[in-house]
C-alpha cells in the first residue's frame, strides 16, 4: 500500500496566535484528510526545533494533541513523527498509543525514535545520556511495546527498563503498526528489519536511498525477516505554492515573522524541497523512483494556508501513483 503521510510541522504562523494555534493544527490535519493522505503526524517535542523556531515558541504535547485530532477527523491514520522514546516509559507509551487508538476508532500508528534533542532533555529534565544508551532504551523500549500492543504480558530485566507481567488492557481495537523514524544504517534498519512494521528515513537524500533499502535488505535476510511486511517512507520537507512567485512570497512572509535574513532564506531554500507544483513534483518523484513505498511531507513555511496542503497532496499523490 502506498504511503502518504502529511506532518504537522510547526506551530508559529504569522497571524496565528492563542486559541488560533489549536484551530490551525485542527484545520490542517482536516485539509490533509480532504485533499487525500491517509496519515497526519505530530512532532514529538516540547520545543520547537533548532532553525525552525525558538524554543519559547508554541508547541504542544504530542499524545494529548493527537487523541484531540481524532475527535475531528474520520480516516487518517494519526501518529508521532516520531515518539522521543526518552520521554515516557515504554509501558506509559504503550498506554498512551492504545488510547489512541480506542478514541480514534481504530486509527492509531506508533512512530518513534532514539531521541536527539538535546537541549530540550537538559531544559526540561529528562536523562539525555550517550547515543549508545539512547539507543540500548530504544531496543529495551520495543521489547516491552510491541508485547503490550499485541496483547501480550511481557516482562523484561533490562539494563534501562524492568517490567514484570506487565499487562495492557484494554487491548488496542487494531494492529498498531510500528514505524521506526531514522535512517542508520548498523543500529536503526536492523531495528526495523527486528521489530517494526514500517520505516521512516529521515534526512536522506534520493541518492542515498538505494544504499539504506539495500541496507534493511541485508538485515532482513540475516534476521529471516520477510522484507515485504516492511513499508519504507522518506520525509520531505517542502515550500509549493502554485507559482514560484508565490512560493518566494510565502518564504518571505515566514523570514519576517522569524527574523530570518536574506542568507538564512536562501538557505532554507536550498535545504526544503521548494518551487511551484511542478518543480516539487519533479523532486518528489525522484525520491519515490528511488525504491520508497510512499512520502511523509511537511509544510514548514506555508502550512497554515490550507490551499497549499490540498495542492500538496495532489503534487504527492500523482508521485506516489507512478
Amino acid at each position: 500500500m502506498t504511503r502518504l503521510g502529511y506532518q504537522i510541522p510547526n506551530f508559529t504562523y504569522p497571524g496565528i496566535e492563542g486559541a488560533d494555534i489549536f484551530r490551525n493544527v485542527v484545520a490542517q490535519a482536516q485539509a490533509a484528510e480532504a485533499a487525500g493522505f491517509d496519515r497526519v503526524f505530530v512532532m514529538d517535542h516540547f520545543y520547537q526545533l533548532p532553525g525552525i523556531g525558538a524554543p519559547d515558541e508554541p508547541m504542544f504535547e504530542c499524545y494529548t494533541m493527537l487523541s484531540a485530532l481524532a475527535q475531528h477527523t474520520e480516516t487518517v491514520r494519526l501518529s508521532a513523527l516520531v515518539t522521543g522514546n526518552t520521554y515516557r516509559h515504554p509501558t506509559l507509551l504503550a498506554k498512551a498509543v492504545t488510547a489512541l487508538d480506542h478514541v480514534s476508532g481504530g486509527r492509531a500508528t506508533l512512530g518513534i525514535g532514539a531521541g536527539w534533542f538535546e537541549l530540550e532533555h537538559n531544559s526540561l529534565g529528562y536523562e539525555f545520556g550517550t547515543f549508545t544508551d539512547r539507543f540500548e532504551k530504544l531496543e529495551e523500549a520495543l521489547q516491552i511495546i510491541g508485547p503490550m500492543l499485541r496483547n501480550e504480558k511481557v516482562s523484561l530485566d533490562g539494563k534501562h527498563y524492568q517490567v514484570s507481567d506487565a499487562i495492557n488492557s484494554p487491548a488496542p481495537l487494531s494492529k498498531i503498526p510500528i514505524m521506526i523514524g531514522g535512517s542508520g544504517e548498523k543500529k536503526t534498519l536492523r531495528m526495523v528489519a527486528q521489530y517494526a512494521d514500517e520505516s521512516n528515513l529521515v534526512g536522506t537524500a534520493a541518492a542515498d536511498i538505494p544504499r539504506k533499502l539495500a541496507a534493511l535488505d541485508e538485515h532482513c535476510e540475516r534476521l529471516g525477516r520477510d522484507r515485504s511486511e516492511i513499508d519504507v517512507t522518506c520525509l520531505q520537507m517542502v515550500v509549493v505554492a502554485p507559482t514560484m512567485e508565490e512560493a518566494e512570497a510565502d518564504m518571505a512572509e515566514i523570514a519576517a515573522v522569524k527574523g530570518w535574513n536574506a542568507e538564512v532564506m536562501e538557505m532554507a531554500k536550498s535545504i526544503l524541497v521548494f518551487g511551484d507544483a511542478d518543480t516539487v513534483g519533479e523532486q518528489l518523484q525522484t525520491v519515490m523512483d528511488a525504491g520508497v513505498d510512499g512520502l511523509t511531507v511537511d509544510l514548514p513555511v506555508n502550512g497554515h494556508k490550507l490551499d497549499r496542503i490540498a495542492l500538496l497532496g495532489d503534487i504527492g499523490l500523482a508521485a506516489t501513483a507512478n
